[in-house]
């Protein structure tokens, strides 16, 4: 069973990344985050903090048309130490800082929409706009934890 914690406000400051980012199904994400940590360790630039995945599509309904028709605009990124050069479709850059709404969801990956609801009714409440892709950060391994012990964070950048 999945939980969520707390929302929150949070100033986030610019992060160096190295991303990769295509169209595919959600389930591309383990591979990417994959093939991202073998180049930044071979470049010998990280990892300086836990992958993030980027969700571009708007809404709920937009990623679920996306992923089923295997369109999602996929983006992971690792934060590192340094840039490097592009290779293939690897790169280096900043995903920029900004005012963010923060909350943590406890439990299976797939039950994140649950928090993700919280997250977007507390939006409306508060009169705040996302105003860029959605972050999510994976705080642990989910081949070293349980399903229920699965921690991501998730920050929307807002106005």
């Amino acid at each position: 069973m999945s939980e969520s914690g707390e929302i929150t406000l949070v100033e986030v400051p610019p992060l160096l990344v190295a991303g990769i980012r295509r169209k595919g199904s959600y389930e591309k994400i383990p591979l990417m985050i994959g093939e991202l940590a073998e180049f930044i360790v071979r470049k010998e630039i990280g990892p300086a903090g836990p992958p993030i995945f980027l969700l571009h599509e708007k809404s709920a309904e937009e990623a679920s048309r996306a992923n089923a028709s295997g369109d999602a605009d996929l983006e992971v990124a690792f934060p590192v130490t340094s840039r490097t050069r592009t290779e293939g479709n690897i790169s280096t850059y900043e995903l920029p800082g900004g005012m963010m709404a923060r909350v943590r969801h406890k439990g299976p990956y797939q039950e994140c929409a649950i928090t993700y609801g919280k997250l977007f009714a507390w939006l409306e409440s508060e009169g705040k706009k996302i105003t860029g892709p959605v972050r999510e950060i994976y705080l642990n391994d989910p081949c070293e934890v349980t399903p229920d012990e699965i921690l991501t964070e998730i920050l929307a950048p807002v106005e």
